[in-house]
């Protein structure tokens, strides 16, 4: 066999690699296709689309924004109560209750709105639903009797022991030991003031004008203040207790970030080449970093919260530990990057090691590790707040505690929008400082 044949001509090897970059090219969209089409059945989709429940959804969304008032009778005693949210703190005192309740004697008309009308009554319960007719329900032999327009429709649920009714003006539940009805309204109630403050139903111009020129309420302080201390101890929202825990999150966040840095600046120089000259070391100090960095914040939360108990340390010590890690990666390679002709031209006036690298090495890096580090003290911010609700502390803590309840969430939307703009303003605050430290503008 002769060495032409042996050894393919030049185009034959052009042609070759072509088609073998045409296979490649239409392999790896095959094989993701591939992919996803197992993932649409071993996740089962169609499943889970089916079960999806997107009515509870819509009420999910809707109490984000909205409030419900509820109205409810015990049918054992008698008693009813209006109640915002269903919190004793949120209760109406009996001689201020909303328009649209009326009590006389034992009955009691929660207006819907929309001709939508609920009456209790010593018998039972009613509700007149306009285009549908009058649900009405008696307990009777333990059990409770629905006479209602027939067939039921499918927002009605009925069993023996409980009746449910949602409509679009609300909800309605019977029971055999209370009646319920729930009344949705736009906005945050009670956001402000509460029911039992002085403030209470008074407008922007009302309160302005109280705290310029008005009598005072409490002869013991001005109205200005007395306004600001109502809202900062307003006992449903906790304004004060969310501004305290915005205040840990950021100090878990600065806490850990800076901590890290400073310990990783000194294990940089372990782990660069041209610092050290061992390899061993250097090998070590970097598999330590990997280690360190490849076990998930999450689980340091874990572990830490079980050495040191819960608390805002814990969240800053998680942090730590975690950006240890990332950090002593990233500053050894910009110290393997610096120019070594600044340190040498520094090392030609005898200056020590310690002299060459604090005018020769840092001023270089500096730029680099400060733009890092104020990366990782903002994208902490946002860890913090799941850190928080692991080791108990911060405003993760106070979401996780309005999720838990499954009905405070107006809350959970109030901490989630502080969240937001807590993320918002430290982006700002490190872009501000980059620009300042980095670029000096």
């Amino acid at each position: 066999m002769t060495a032409a044949a042996m050894h393919p001509s030049l185009a034959e090897q052009i042609t070759a690699r072509l088609a073998a970059k045409r296979r490649f090219a239409f392999g790896i969209p095959i094989v993701i296709l591939a992919y996803l089409t197992y993932t649409f059945f071993a996740f089962d989709l169609p499943g889970l689309a089916m079960r999806a429940r997107m009515d509870n959804a819509l009420i999910l969304l809707s109490d984000f924004w909205s409030h419900k008032t509820h109205v409810s009778r015990d049918n054992r005693s008698g008693d009813v109560s209006v109640a915002i949210e269903g919190e004793s703190k949120g209760t109406y005192p009996a001689d201020l209750l909303p328009d649209w309740v009326t009590r006389a004697g034992e009955v009691t008309q929660v207006d819907l709105g929309g001709g939508h009308l609920v009456t209790y009554d010593a018998a039972g319960a009613r509700y007149v639903v306009p285009g549908y007719g009058t649900i009405d329900i008696r307990p009777e032999d333990s059990k409770l009797t629905l006479t209602a327009p027939q067939p039921l429709p499918d927002w009605i649920n009925a069993s023996d022991n409980k009746v449910s009714v949602t409509t679009d003006a609300g909800r309605f539940n019977y029971s055999r030991s209370k009646v319920e009805t729930f009344k949705y309204e736009p906005g945050w109630e009670l956001f402000f003031f509460t029911l039992d403050s002085p403030f209470y139903g008074k407008g922007p111009l009302q309160l302005a004008a109280l705290a310029l020129w008005g009598d005072r309420v409490d002869p013991a302080q001005s109205n200005a203040g007395y306004i600001l201390s109502k809202v900062w101890t307003n006992k449903m929202w906790r304004h004060g207790d969310v501004v305290w825990a915005l205040f840990e999150t950021v100090l878990m966040a600065f806490l850990g970030t800076m901590a890290a840095a400073m310990i990783a600046l000194p294990l940089g120089f372990a782990a660069a080449s041209n610092f050290m000259p061992f390899r061993t070391i250097r090998f070590a100090f970097r598999r330590v970093f990997d280690f360190i960095r490849g076990v998930d914040g999450l689980i340091w939360t874990i572990i830490l919260s079980r050495a040191f108990g819960p608390g805002p340390m814990t969240g800053a010590l998680a942090i730590m530990i975690t950006d240890t890690g990332s950090f002593g990666k990233m500053f050894s390679e910009a110290l393997e990057n610096i120019d070594e002709k600044q340190v040498e031209g520094i090392k030609s006036t005898g200056a020590s090691a310690m002299q060459r690298a604090r005018f020769g090495v840092i001023p270089q890096v500096t730029p680099v590790l400060l733009s890092q580090v104020l990366y990782y003290l903002e994208s902490n911010t946002r860890s913090a707040t799941v850190i928080g609700a692991i080791v108990g502390g911060g405003i993760g803590l106070l979401l996780t505690q309005a999720i838990q309840t499954q009905k405070d969430w107006e809350e959970v939307a109030y901490y989630m929008v502080l969240i937001v703009l807590m993320v918002m303003v430290m982006d700002s605050l490190s872009g501000w400082l980059r620009r300042k430290l980095i670029k000096g503008a």
